[in-house]
């Protein structure tokens, strides 16, 4: 089992870890930043540095099998992976997490701007999607944009907090997206809090604040199917 760093601070960019296991399927470790693939959020990239000053660069993070071990894919073609029992610092691609928390959080506040059911979306580099089943109802793109930037510039706090299972089962109208399942199944369940705004459960990274989103536009929004409506977003650089 790997213990999951980032779900507790989004803003840790490395950590002392011990090697598990390392085999070119993926090198695991006790502990780690590294976010896995999930949720529409994309897996974090990084490398992890060795005593003797190389590093092994990481293309992708899955999580395995057992959904409790988190697999750091080394670049096809890596020299030396790291043998296990050593320690080693994993440093993820800041920059990179970075903007993804920001597009994250905007999607998060794009649902309370289209209050309807959330049938798909993606994470992306400073943009993203999602998909709403909005029925016969049309969404103006200027005025989404608008709504939502609004909302950026309220500046409010973004914080996160775990129930139990069974607390969400009995509050079902906590949960917004229809094809993606919130992250159950060990007991407890990651709720994020976008302050007087937003609540529902989500095991992806978040900024601390909406304010830290910076502009956003409303990049298109196409017809999928008969009821369902895609919108697109793209951020400013921070």
């Amino acid at each position: 089992m790997t213990q999951a760093l980032f779900r507790h601070d989004s803003y840790r960019a490395e950590t002392e870890a011990a090697v598990l296991a390392s085999e070119p399927r993926g090198i695991i470790l006790d502990r780690t930043v590294f976010y896995p693939r999930g949720g529409g959020q994309g897996g974090d990239r990084g490398a992890l540095m060795l005593d003797d000053g190389t590093s092994v660069p990481i293309a992708d993070t899955v999580y395995d099998a057992d959904r409790a071990t988190i697999l750091h894919l080394p670049v096809e073609g890596a020299a030396a992976l790291p043998r296990p029992g050593a320690l080693v610092v994993a440093r993820i691609d800041w920059e990179l997490r970075f903007r993804r928390m920001r597009a994250h959080t905007a999607l998060h506040l794009l649902s309370v701007v289209a209050p309807y059911p959330v049938t798909g979306g993606s994470v992306g580099d400073a943009e993203g999607r999602l998909d709403f089943d909005s029925g016969e109802v049309l969404l103006d793109r200027a005025e989404v944009e608008r709504r939502l930037n609004e909302l950026i510039a309220l500046d409010r706090a973004v914080t996160h907090r775990w129930i139990a299972d069974e607390e969400l089962e009995a509050n079902p109208g906590l949960i917004k997206t229809m094809s993606v399942k919130p992250p159950m199944g060990t007991g407890r369940v990651r709720l994020i809090a976008i302050e007087g705004l937003d609540l529902q459960p989500c095991g992806g990274t978040h900024v601390a604040r909406t304010g830290e989103i910076g502009r956003a536009s409303v990049t298109g929004i196409e017809k999928k199917g008969k009821i369902n409506r895609r919108v697109r977003i793209a951020l400013e650089p921070a």
